[in-house]
């Protein structure tokens, strides 16, 4: 199927996915010595499922300025120039994320020279998505799929499941939405909005949101947890000198608690078991009751959590929501699926945004 068609309303993935065998089986079958572009948490998840599977890793390579002499699991970490010297012809598997036109463009033009896949391993979770796990949860896929309120985010599902069981950056590029649409098609931010976001990050998010709504709101408030993104968030508010703004340095949850939090001082601090306590705070009672028309949830996972603290906010005031839908291979029909059965009224979006992999990949809820 041709990746920049769009599929018919009526009917199934079933019969629409034409990639049924995972790049992870593609790689097992490969003859050419197959190197991982990159180190850190991706390349040590990469290297996991590589070890499950039998793929043989001839080595690994880095960016020229990240390259010093050092290694990585074992290996000597060699600048690209030097695997081309030693190695004709060979596959490389991209492992770690990009989210800026500049390494995008680098990355498409290593894709033109050599065979490359970005395997999809959930940011957090379990699991591989494969076509197996498609067709284990078809039913919940069709649902969601056939519940999308146009024909871009049917494509946008299509393509994601796609990419995802292949590792094939293509048909990301057939997809990828700049945000100006989304706003504009979509949102519609207003100049009186009463805005929450959730994983605020240092006000990436306020700043884009009021470049729409020329610099007007009604309320904001803004969740973020790590300690150093929050300092950065306060400092933009302060440097803005910006009022009816409330920042709260916790993490968002279903019920107000207290949780273990590892930092990394990164758009990926996480809940975990072995991090300092710090308070959990849900929406609804953030708000005490007041009403939000807008809400968005980047939550590093906990997106599921984060809805149902928010449910009866979503039940009684429809705020729009953007929701990310990329952390958990469930994520793409669960977090759907949950929003609609709080409040059937809502029409649904998916768009995904500059980035690679799936990341950055968002369910829109508009009422």
């Amino acid at each position: 199927m041709n990746v920049t068609a769009i599929p018919p309303r009526g009917a199934g993935l079933e019969s629409l996915i034409t990639e049924k065998k995972s790049c992870w089986e593609r790689l097992a079958a490969e003859q050419r010595p197959i190197f991982i572009y990159g180190m850190g948490d991706g390349a040590a998840k990469i290297m996991a499922v590589f070890r499950k599977y039998g793929i043989p890793v001839a080595g690994i390579f880095a960016s020229d300025a990240f390259v010093r002499g050092h290694s990585f699991a074992g290996y000597r970490v060699h600048k690209l120039s030097e695997v081309e010297e030693m190695v004709e012809d060979f596959v490389i598997v991209l492992a770690f994320a990009a989210g800026y036109p500049e390494l995008i463009d680098y990355i498409h033009i290593l894709a033109r020279k050599h065979t490359l896949y970005v395997p999809d391993v959930p940011v957090i979770g379990g699991g591989l998505f494969t076509y197996d796990y498609c067709m284990e949860h078809l039913q919940e896929l069709n649902t969601v799929y056939r519940s999308l309120a146009d024909d871009e985010s049917r494509r946008v599902m299509l393509n994601v499941i796609q990419f995802k069981i292949s590792g094939c950056i293509h048909y990301l590029d057939a997809i990828t939405t700049p945000p100006e649409q989304i706003y504009k098609g979509i949102l519609h931010p207003s100049r009186t909005e009463n805005f929450v976001d959730l994983g605020a990050y240092n006000g990436d998010t306020i700043r884009e949101l009021l470049e729409y709504t020329h610099h007007s709101y009604g309320t904001i408030h803004a969740v973020e947890p790590d300690k150093k993104n929050f300092k950065k968030l306060v400092g933009f508010i302060e440097q803005n000198d910006m009022k009816r703004i409330s920042a709260f340095q916790c993490a968002a949850w279903c019920k107000d608690t207290e949780l273990p939090f590892s930092s990394k001082s990164g758009r990926q601090s996480v809940l975990s078991p072995a991090g300092e306590t710090l308070p959990a705070r849900s929406v609804d009672s953030l708000l005490s009751g007041a009403p939000a028309s807008f809400i968005k949830m980047d939550v590093e996972g906990f997106e599921r959590e984060a809805i149902w603290g928010s449910a009866n906010t979503i039940r009684h005031f429809a705020p729009k929501l953007a929701v990310a839908v990329y952390h958990r291979n469930e994520d793409i029909f669960e977090l759907p699926l949950l929003i609609r059965h709080l409040n059937p009224k809502y029409k649904l979006y998916l768009r995904h945004r500059l980035y690679i992999p799936a990341w950055e990949t968002n369910l829109y809820a508009v009422p």
